[in-house]
């Protein structure tokens, strides 16, 4: 036999290797995907992508050979994403508004390959979760310049679901109005009120009335219903564009680094996971002198970073509040562990509703 037919052989033997192992691989691929939809998680993680790419190069050890194996790494993670496109175009997305909606562009940069289903309000999408309607729900918890979004907050402590990600969007508002129309025209406009919280300015200069809006989208579905020029509303160029309408005004929000951060919910909690760093979790503590500050002190003194405190009334009782607090560090290590067994003796409830890695923004 000659060499070159020994090179052939040792090939063969190799890619036939190579195959049971490829499927071994895409096996494991297909209980990611299942996991990532069970769980909300979308399929691109470019922080693992990098750090196997520089772990498994290492284990080559002709450095002739390390860059060519690099490449055929980035190509077995496109494979294996490709996969998971395939896998999760079932998938469906709960979120409230209608398609325009700033959290309808944000469930579909996202969640590219899944059915984006739109519901009325906060509540009936998050429920469409809970009784299996929906994969999971994109709602926002928070924007920059209006402060929290009160609804959801309760919805996360009085349901069951769980954050299992977090998400930072730009968020741009314009002034959309039917064609023809002038500013000059507009009486009255009309949108979510967090968007009219963040155009105040511009709508105090323009001496216009206000409605309000389920959201965004909604407002822009009204105007351009309603065919008249003086009304406008306030929303994203991607509202225009589906109901017709024409952007009188651009980036009409007071701040220019405005920004909705929005959350992913699902039936399931993330699996434990070192690279999670931050965390969710809602209490109340007991109706005693000291109790929330005993339980803010508790989570520094085990070394975790308070980085949101925010009270909601519960609703149960007069003046009784519970607390959603958001921390960095890893929950599930040992200090995150014993922190929430020492809290359990101040707090009068207890819940973990959010681990995941740093926010991604989108």
């Amino acid at each position: 036999m000659s060499n070159l037919q020994k090179a052939r052989e040792i090939i063969n033997e190799a890619d036939r290797e190579m195959a049971r192992l490829f499927e071994k691989r895409m096996d494991a691929v297909k209980i990611v995907s299942e996991y990532k939809k069970e769980n909300g998680i979308p399929i691109d993680d470019f922080g693992r992508e990098e750090e196997m790419i520089k772990r498994n190069s290492e284990y080559i050890e002709n450095e002739e050979y390390r860059s060519y194996y690099v490449n055929f790494l980035k190509n077995n993670i496109k494979l294996s994403k490709d996969m998971q496109h395939k896998f999760l175009e079932g998938m469906k997305v709960a979120y409230s508004g209608v398609e325009g909606a700033f959290a309808n562009i944000a469930a579909q940069k996202i969640f590219p390959d899944a059915l984006c289903v739109p519901y009325a309000d906060f509540k009936s999408a998050y429920k469409a979760v809970e009784n299996g309607e929906c994969d999971c729900v994109l709602l926002p918890i928070e924007n920059s310049h209006n402060g929290d979004v009160g609804n959801v907050l309760d919805l996360a402590f009085f349901g069951s679901l769980y954050i299992n990600g977090v998400y930072e969007a730009d968020v741009i508002q314009n002034l959309l109005a039917n064609k023809g129309t002038t500013i000059d025209d507009i009486k009255k406009v009309i949108s979510h009120p967090q968007a009219l919280g963040q155009s105040a300015a511009y709508i105090e200069k323009h001496k216009f009335e206000t409605e309000d809006a389920v959201n965004t989208a909604v407002a822009a579905k009204i105007v351009a219903e309603s065919g008249k020029k003086d009304i406008a509303a306030i929303g994203s160029v991607e509202a225009a564009d589906k109901f017709g309408l024409k952007v009188l005004a651009s980036h009409i929000n007071e701040s220019n680094t405005n920004t909705t951060r929005f959350a992913v919910f699902s039936r399931s909690c993330r699996k434990n996971s070192s690279s999670d760093d931050r965390f969710i979790m809602l209490f109340t503590v007991k109706n005693a002198a000291g109790s929330l500050g005993q339980a803010i002190s508790v989570i520094g003194q085990h070394g975790f970073n308070l980085r949101a405190l925010k009270s909601r009334p519960t609703k149960e009782l007069v003046w009784d509040y519970f607390f959603y607090v958001e921390g960095e560090g890893n929950i599930e290590s040992w200090q995150g562990k014993a922190m929430l067994e020492e809290l359990g003796k101040c707090c009068a409830n207890l819940k973990v509703i959010g681990k995941f890695e740093k926010e991604i923004h989108i």
